[in-house]
């Protein structure tokens, strides 16, 4: 996979914790960014067939949810 440079300003303490865990993990900081990335990318995109599920759902209760929110 091809690498590309990013430049973006952080907290300096966070910094500072990235690089421990980065030296404790025997890792690079390029390598601990990517992990970290891609774990925030993984937990924050909805998957298209949980979005569908999610509407099949509120459809077929629809009147249930007004009745809640009443």
């Amino acid at each position: 996979m091809s690498m590309i440079k990013v430049s973006s300003k952080v907290e300096e303490q966070v910094w500072r914790d990235l690089q421990a865990l980065a030296r404790e993990s025997n890792c690079s900081i390029s390598g601990a960014l990517t992990e970290a990335i891609e774990a925030y990318v993984r937990r924050h995109r909805v998957r298209p067939e949980v979005m569908s599920h999610l509407e099949a759902s509120m459809n077929a209760h629809e009147t249930l949810g007004k009745r809640l929110a009443e």
